[in-house]
């Protein structure tokens, strides 16, 4: 009993334990912060707000509706002290989930740091940092890549000399599972932008040969776990094999601990389901045991999403819920007691070996491209992941792939999370973007402007040279410049991007079989089209505002064009004033709105207005994205023709009601396929 007594005390300390989290006001977002650390939260994880991840004030035109949405706005060193107002920053482990701008929030957060009197060489963090998985799928990028990869080796090498224990990278794949990249790709594009990004940091000559080993220590990578558990399990494992490997064998790194795979993680937001959402919490479960149970590839940090994502923003109490789930696995059960209780599987070994040569291949071709970049830029790697997606939604849709409470296991007992809907998720306050308008504007009047112009005239200065472009910015930070003004100053010089969509280049994913649903569609939408004398059918597909969340917006587009329509398609960020231009320009038959961000009360009217003023009559306009019942049903009363949500799973189906609803838009009668007409 002693023997085992002792074997008990002997514990792995845990991971940390975070929840991704900011919404409203940096204030508002300070209170929370508070709160999740008195829970026991043990680092912190910040969500900024869409207009502050694309480089955007709070009061441009393109931030109309987003602001404080999906996080914190973060418009100057202002806002970041009252983010962290209270925190000890030289004490938190705060990790930033922020990429093209986020040399400016490290350089806020430094200048913030030492205001609180910090010693900066003692900070700990992560900024994520990884523009290239932006290309490919999450959409908050601003400048091309040259640029881009220019302002993270600037900021690895910054870090390297002045806040060593700083992650100044988080190789992030997590979005590419959620753009539809299967293991193997989700492998492959995060190892082949970690060789980009050191390839750059050692071609720089910014860190010299011998200190090569300190930028690699400080990269880590940032995962999505699915619900396939051994296989991601498995995926981690062959992600620190491969990394061992190539920090050995390309970089020469001789240190075992300067090579160690170090990966956060937050499990699969985007599989989480809008029917039958109680189901998510085993999902969440399992989905974390596939990053904690094996110790050889276990995360350092772990975040998890609610139960409730699919539905709307999650209120304290279900990220608190999230949180216990955590620490449940960590303080009561034994596995943090053991070694790796997977060594010596032969299932285990037999699959991760499988993924790793799978993953090595794919590197390779990629690397005879010129690398990531060319891939990007080539449309390559986007069109790979599209076509990817498309297969896995096919899958989903014939049933081969089953998700239960959605294409399966359907009958439910009403829910009593969900029995009021309007209080099951968090609303933020719409007054709180004016509040947020109102401070920038205050900020404004209250700064030295000499100090403010001057200092972007040094920041854009230094773009033209290949000097390091921190010292600049924290210049810029000091002297009370604005987000938005930081990144517009290196737009002027830098340019911005618009990154290849990958719908053009992605081949069919469901075969339009004889009397299958896809063909029946296509009957309609020909005949549709014949009826109204067009050649085509044209849907526009739009995306308002900065919700760069474009997966379900390329499905539609690539769905739609296999059943016969011609697609406009101009990929994110665009506002309703240009989407209106480009229906009105290529006269469309519909337009489908696609918004994840919350921003759809504010977008989707201005959209409706704009064409009632420009004429357009009988063009319906759908919606989909995570919208709230009430909110749904408000779109519809202002004159949606449709709304979709993820529960609405098909998409073929999908795409058969908007042929209704450009046939019910042009008076015409409701389709009857030739076989039924022939049987009546």
């Amino acid at each position: 009993m002693a023997d085992q007594a002792n074997e008990r005390v002997t514990r792995d300390r845990p991971w940390l334990m975070r929840t991704y989290a900011g919404h409203s006001t940096a204030s508002d977002s300070n209170a929370l912060y508070r709160k999740n650390l008195a829970k026991g939260q043990t680092g912190l994880s910040v969500a900024f707000d869409l207009p502050t991840q694309t480089g955007y004030d709070s009061d441009h035109v393109l931030a109309r509706g987003e602001v404080g949405r999906v996080g914190v706005p973060v418009g100057h060193v202002g806002d970041m002290r009252a983010l962290f107002d209270g925190i000890p920053v030289e004490q938190t482990n705060t990790s930033m989930t922020i990429n093209a701008t986020a040399m400016w929030l490290l350089a806020l957060y430094q200048v913030v740091a030492e205001e609180q009197g910090a010693d900066i060489a003692k900070l700990t963090g992560t900024t994520q940092n990884d523009i290239v998985k932006e290309y490919l799928s999450r959409g908050t990028h601003v400048f091309p890549p040259g640029p881009s990869v220019r302002l993270i080796t600037d900021m690895i090498a910054y870090t390297v000399g002045s806040i060593p224990k700083w992650n100044p990278i988080n190789i992030c794949s997590y979005h590419l599972q959620e753009a539809g990249a299967t293991p193997v790709q989700e492998i492959a594009y995060a190892m082949c932008t970690a060789i980009s990004v050191l390839d750059a940091v050692r071609d720089s000559g910014q860190v010299p040969a011998e200190r090569m080993g300190e930028v690699v220590a400080r990269i880590s990578f940032f995962v999505n776990a699915g619900v396939r558990f051994v296989e991601e399990m498995c995926k981690m494992r062959a992600f620190a094999q491969l990394w061992e490997k190539v920090t050995l064998e390309r970089y020469g790194i001789q240190d075992a601990k300067q090579r160690r795979f170090r990966y956060g993680v937050q499990v699969n937001s985007l599989g989480l389901t809008e029917a039958q959402p109680e189901n998510n919490v085993q999902r969440i479960v399992l989905e974390m045991l596939a990053v904690t149970l094996s110790k050889d590839a276990r995360a350092r940090a772990v975040q998890l999403p609610a139960w409730n994502e699919a539905l709307g923003l999650p209120r304290p109490w279900d990220q608190q819920w999230s949180l216990r789930i955590q620490q449940v696995l960590a303080y009561e059960s034994d596995l943090l007691e053991y070694g790796d209780i997977f060594n010596g599987s032969e299932v285990i070994e037999t699959k991760t070996a499988a993924l790793l040569a799978g993953a090595e291949a794919e590197i390779a071709k990629v690397l005879e491209m010129g690398g990531v970049i060319p891939a990007v830029e080539s449309g390559y790697l986007k069109s790979n992941l599209v076509s990817s997606h498309a297969a896995r939604r096919a899958r989903i849709e014939s049933g081969e792939d089953r998700i239960v409470g959605v294409n399966c296991f359907d009958t439910t007992e009403e829910s009593p999370l969900t029995a009021d809907l309007d209080t099951a998720i968090m609303v933020v306050d719409p007054a709180s973007e004016q509040s947020v308008l109102g401070a920038l504007k205050q900020w404004r009047a209250d700064r030295d402007e000499n100090a403010v112009r001057g200092a972007l005239e040094q920041l854009k200065a230094t773009a033209l040279t290949t000097d390091n472009l921190m010292p600049a910015t924290l210049a810029c930070a000091r002297a009370g410049v604005t987000t938005g003004e930081w990144s517009f100053a290196l737009r002027d010089v830098f340019g911005e991007y618009r990154a290849p969509t990958g719908v053009g280049g992605a081949p069919v994913a469901v075969a339009a079989e004889p009397g299958g649903e896809l063909a029946a569609v296509r009957e309609a939408v020909a005949a549709t089209a014949a009826e109204l004398g067009a050649g085509k059918l044209r849907l526009l597909v739009g995306k308002p505002g900065l919700d760069g969340h474009s997966n379900g917006a390329e499905q539609i587009a690539v769905r739609a064009r296999d059943a016969g329509f011609e697609v406009v398609y101009q990929g994110i960020r665009l506002t309703p004033e240009q989407i209106v231009s480009a229906a009105v320009a290529e006269d469309v038959h519909c337009v489908g709105l696609s918004i994840l961000s919350g921003a759809h009360p504010e977008l989707v009217p201005d959209v409706l207005n704009r064409l009632r003023r420009a004429g357009v009559e009988d063009v319906p306009v759908i919606v989909g994205g995570i919208i709230p019942a009430a909110d749904g049903e408000a779109l519809k009363a202002a004159g949606v023709a449709a709304v979709f949500t993820p529960k609405d799973f098909g998409i073929t189906t999908i795409i058969g009601r908007i042929v209704d609803e450009i046939r019910l838009a042009n008076r015409l009668q409701p389709w009857t396929p030739a076989t039924a007409a022939s049987t009546s």
